[in-house]
C-alpha cells in the first residue's frame, strides 16, 4: 500500500448564477437607491410628481419646477382644475409668479397671483353672463378706495354770542349778532350784554381798534389824564393816530366821559374821511331835531346821513344828537360804517336813515330855463321818448 496525502474535505457544491437572478438584484438595489435618494433630497425640491401623473397635464421634458414660461398669455386648459385665480380682463403684465407661496397650501403647485387693480377692470355689461368670478371681481370692486368729493367750504366766522339779556326781537339784535361773532363786541362775565348801557371814551377807542385795521401808532400823544399803564392806552393812541378821535385841550382826552352819538357820527366820517355834502341843511331837514345838532358837526353828520351811518330807534326821524349813545347804538353805527368800507354785508332795517343829496341844477341855465328842460324831459319820459 502507498501512502497517501490526507485528501481534503470537499467543498460544496457551487451553484452558478443566472442571468435573470442578476437582472433582480440589480433592480433592487437600483430601487432602494431611487427611495433613500428621493427622500433624502425631496424635502428641498418641489418636484411635483401629482402633476407628472395628472392625465390633464401634458409632460414636457425641457420645463422645469418654478420655471417661467416666455409666453405673455397663460394658456388654460378648459377642463384642468384652476390652480390660481385669473380675472377675465387683467392682462398678463398683472401676473406674478412668487417663489415661495405666502400663504400655506395642500398642495406643492406654485401660485399665481394677480393683483387686483380698479383702472384694469372693466364694467360689466347688463348683456354679460353671470360667471362663476362675479363674487370674486365684486369683493375685488368694493375694496377700491371710494371717491372722494370735495366738502364745501366751512365759514371762519363763529356763531354770534348767545347773550342772556338780547332778546330775538330786539331791534339791534342782528347789528350786535354780527359783530360779536367778529369779536369786536364782548359781553361782561355773566353772559349779558348791558345793551342800554352807555359807552365811555376809552370804550369806543377799543371798539374802533377792533372793527377797523388801524396800523400802530407810531407818535402818541400823552394825555395827561391817561396813564401810560391804562388797559386803554394802545387803543386811544390808535384811535388818535387814524383820525376817529381827538383830544380836549390842555392834553387831556377824558376817557370815563360818556360818548354822545353825535360825537359817534363824527369820529367815524372823521376816521372813513367821508366828503360832506355841499347842502347839509338841506340833507338834515329829514330830522324833526336838526335844530339839536351842534354847529360843528353839522357838515359831519350830513355826511354821516347821505352815507347810511345814521341808526335812530325808536323814531327814525329823531336822531336825538346829544344824547348819550348805548352799547347797541354804537354797534349799530360801526356795522354801517363796516358796511361803507365793504367789510360786511348790508343788513335790512327800519331804523337805518337813507338820504342822499339832492341834485343841484347847472349854474349856466338860468332857474326858469331849467325848469322848462325838466319838465321837457318829464314829458318825454312819460311818452317812452329817449333824451339824446
Amino acid at each position: 500500500m502507498t501512502n497517501r496525502p490526507p485528501s481534503e474535505p470537499e467543498s460544496s457544491q457551487r451553484t452558478a448564477l443566472g442571468f435573470d437572478e442578476f437582472i433582480a438584484i440589480l433592480v433592487a438595489f437600483t430601487t432602494i437607491g431611487a427611495i433613500l435618494f428621493w427622500s433624502l433630497s425631496g424635502r428641498d425640491s418641489n418636484w411635483n410628481l401629482n402633476g407628472l401623473l395628472s392625465p390633464s397635464s401634458t409632460p414636457s421634458p425641457s420645463v422645469q419646477p418654478n420655471q417661467v414660461l416666455p409666453s405673455s398669455t397663460p394658456k388654460v386648459e378648459p377642463n384642468a382644475v384652476p390652480r390660481f385665480n385669473v380675472l377675465p380682463s387683467s392682462p398678463s403684465e398683472a401676473v406674478i409668479e412668487p417663489t415661495t407661496p405666502s400663504f400655506p397650501t395642500n398642495s406643492a403647485t406654485p401660485f399665481r397671483t394677480v393683483l387686483p387693480s380698479a383702472e384694469v377692470i372693466p364694467t360689466q355689461s347688463p348683456q354679460t353672463p353671470v360667471s362663476s368670478s362675479t363674487g370674486l371681481e365684486s369683493s375685488i370692486t368694493s375694496l377700491a378706495l371710494p371717491l372722494i368729493t370735495p366738502a364745501k367750504q366751512k365759514s371762519i366766522i363763529p356763531p354770534p354770542i348767545a347773550f342772556n339779556d338780547v332778546p330775538n326781537n330786539f331791534w339791534g339784535r342782528r347789528f350786535i349778532d354780527v359783530l360779536s361773532s367778529r369779536g369786536i363786541l364782548k359781553g361782561f362775565p355773566d353772559y349779558s350784554f348791558r345793551p342800554n348801557q352807555p359807552v365811555n371814551r376809552a370804550e369806543f377807542a377799543a371798539i374802533l381798534k377792533k372793527a377797523f385795521d388801524q396800523e400802530p401808532s407810531k407818535t402818541a400823544i400823552a394825555f395827561q389824564d391817561v396813564p401810560a399803564k391804562f388797559w386803554a392806552t394802545p387803543a386811544i393812541d390808535q384811535a388818535i393816530s387814524a383820525g376817529f378821535l381827538t383830544g380836549y385841550p390842555k392834553k387831556t382826552f377824558k376817557p370815563q366821559q360818556n360818548i354822545s352819538r353825535v360825537q359817534v357820527l363824527v369820529a367815524l366820517v372823521s376816521g372813513l374821511n367821508l366828503k360832506a355834502s355841499t347842502s347839509p341843511n338841506q340833507i338834515l331837514s329829514v330830522y324833526k331835531d336838526a335844530k339839536d345838532i351842534p354847529t360843528y358837526a353839522i357838515s359831519k353828520v350830513a355826511a354821516a346821513t347821505t352815507n347810511g351811518l345814521v341808526v335812530n330807534y325808536p323814531n327814525q326821524q329823531i336822531i336825538a344828537p346829544n344824547r348819550v349813545a348805548s352799547r347797541t347804538e354804537v354797534a349799530a353805527m360801526i356795522h354801517q360804517a363796516l358796511v361803507k368800507r365793504g367789510k360786511l354785508e348790508a343788513i335790512p332795517s327800519q331804523n337805518i336813515v337813507y338820504r342822499h343829496s339832492p341834485p343841484q341844477p347847472s349854474r349856466s341855465l338860468s332857474p326858469g330855463l331849467s325848469r322848462t328842460l325838466k319838465h321837457n324831459l318829464k314829458g318825454n319820459l312819460s311818452a317812452g321818448g329817449s333824451s339824446q
